[in-house]
């Protein structure tokens, strides 16, 4: 395996009684496996993928990656085998450099210094994979990243997440803060890179209809437990209507409301 929790559990202080955000959540994923995971407004998601990125350290329990013990490891040591999205396109990326400057740091992720050479073959090798997104930007890798919409900022962080082939893809409601049409091609477009990568990757959405159809399983976690674990034939039977009916039975109705919507995005600041 890839990446292993065993019983995670994890708590918050909040005034008067602990908030319990995790609470003896195992889990596993495989070499090339990407996992849709979906559940209600504090079910515990983003606690989840900060535990793997080592951004917050669990109370209890244990985080396997590639079979070596990392719990106590601080997120920059973790930061050459796990990459991230978060749903804010200005979040990923540095917005005082440049796209080229922006890919030539995301390639060196994790290893020693940040010296940015960009000469002729460094370039022409950044122009290239620019030119995988298929959204027009090989042309302008000497612009401000500060320029670029709010679609073309998110596929450039993708790209950034997915150059330094990490063993784990973290992506935290990547398309919600983007306009269905941006979304759609964002998708698209993190289904291809992390196929063609073959990288082990745990997406979070609001929206059942992506749960359903993106990923080879499906994780529905509320109040911080593992509701539902279901394989690619196991979500295809039970479509919306059935992942619908466990939400109203977990008392989660709220979810059914995002199917489609998607917010409009952000501005970001320069």
């Amino acid at each position: 395996m890839i990446l292993e929790l065993r019983g995670i559990t994890k708590s918050y202080a909040a005034g008067g009684a602990p908030i319990v955000a995790l609470a003896g959540v195992d889990f596993t994923l495989a070499e090339g496996e990407f996992v849709t995971v979906i559940g209600s407004n504090g079910a515990g998601k983003t606690s989840l993928l900060n535990v793997i990125a080592g951004g917050v350290r669990p109370d209890r329990g244990r985080v396997y990656l590639r079979g070596c013990d990392v719990t106590a490891w601080p997120a920059h040591r973790r930061a050459h085998w796990i990459g991230r999205v978060f749903q804010d396109p200005c979040q990923g990326t540095a917005v005082h450099l440049t796209i080229a400057e922006n890919l030539a740091l995301a390639r060196r992720k994790g290893r020693r210094g940040l010296r940015l050479a960009l000469g002729r073959s460094r370039r022409s090798s950044l122009r290239d994979e620019l030119a995988r997104l298929g959204v027009g930007l090989e042309g302008r890798l000497g612009e401000s990243v500060a320029r670029l919409s709010g679609g073309e900022r998110q596929a450039v962080t993708v790209l950034m997440a997915t150059l330094s082939h990490p063993s784990v893809l973290l992506l935290d409601e990547p398309t919600a803060a983007l306009d269905p049409a941006n979304a759609e091609r964002v998708l698209a477009l993190t289904e291809r890179l992390v196929r063609d990568g073959e990288i082990a990757t745990l997406m979070v959405t609001h929206r059942m209809d992506q749960a359903l159809s993106m990923g080879d399983r499906l994780l529905m976690l509320h109040r911080g437990r593992v509701l539902l674990d279901a394989s690619a034939g196991q979500k295809r039977a039970l479509g919306i209507e059935g992942l619908v009916s466990l939400f109203h039975r977990a008392g989660c109705a709220e979810d059914e409301l995002l199917l489609t919507s998607t917010p409009a995005a952000p501005a970001c600041n320069t």
